[in-house]
């Protein structure tokens, strides 16, 4: 079996230092994460390739050109090409045989659809299934008052009348080489990628840990609707890596996109950190 793990970054976008460090105080999160002077930290939106001897897969679509106009208090800037991304790594859309979508949040599902020149919706990986967590597809398709401004029928509308949506409601093995993994927290049904034998083994943390300064347990996003599970399931993956040696390989850290797990003094650092230049 072997594994092979590239990514490119949909967009950068900029989020409130108070909302995605929660409680935090500001004089202590500056210290792991910058800031500009409105308290606006610069985020990704990295999307990861996945290649295995039988599988293309492609986890999380970015922000997609869509609702732009509408998300401009994000700032986002920097939107790529999901197309001549792929071309570059290799790939064309087309191969792409699975769609890891972490949680249905427009930084993360945007890309799966555009619309063509005559205005038709279509799907950006027409041959993929597209895995979503059970209760994430539910919430999408009833939002609850903290994300319904976070979810767009148009970003998945024609994924599922295609017939190319796949419910996962439990930890399931998409193929030998990556399992999916069920986490509730930042929202429900989130869907993380686990990789045993890439690099002695790799979580796609993705929004459970946003950044490698959301490490500690307690520092925990206000964008995440359930925080006291999110910050139990954070201790529990963190338990799992550090024991075993894992890396995280983040999703919106601009700065930073992986780090080793290790416990030291009952606390959790990252060793063998790669930094984004």
């Amino acid at each position: 079996m072997s594994i092979q793990l590239s990514y490119f970054n949909a967009a950068d976008f900029y989020c409130d230092g108070g909302a995605s460090f929660g409680v935090v105080p500001k004089k202590v999160w500056q210290k792991r994460y910058p800031c500009d002077d409105d308290n606006l930290c610069r985020m990704s939106m990295r999307c990861f390739v996945i290649k295995t001897d039988s599988r293309l897969i492609v986890v999380d679509t970015g922000v997609g050109n869509k609702q732009l106009d509408y998300l401009k208090y994000y700032n986002i800037e920097g939107v790529a090409s999901i197309g001549d991304e792929m071309a570059r790594m290799g790939y064309s859309c087309e191969e792409v045989t699975d769609v890891v979508l972490t949680h249905l949040h427009f930084d993360h599902c945007g890309g799966c659809t555009y619309y063509d020149e005559s205005g038709e919706l279509c799907l950006r990986f027409p041959y993929a299934t597209h895995w979503v967590g059970k209760a994430q597809w539910e919430n999408f398709e009833n939002p609850n008052v903290r994300e319904g401004n976070s979810y767009f029928p148009e970003n998945m509308s024609a994924v599922e009348e295609a017939g190319r949506l796949r419910l996962v409601e439990q930890n399931e093995w998409l193929c030998d080489e990556v399992e999916l993994r069920l986490f509730e927290g930042h929202t429900v049904g989130f869907l993380m990628p686990y990789l045993p034998t890439y690099q002695g083994g790799a979580f796609l943390v993705g929004d459970v840990f946003p950044t490698a300064a959301s490490l500690p347990p307690a520092w925990i996003s206000a964008y995440d609707i359930l925080p006291l599970s999110s910050m139990r399931e954070k201790g529990l993956l963190l338990h799992e890596a550090a024991m075993h040696g894992c890396l995280f390989v983040f999703q919106h850290d601009a700065y930073t996109l992986q780090g080793k797990v290790v416990c030291v003094n009952g606390h959790y650092r990252l060793q063998d950190v790669v930094t984004i230049p």
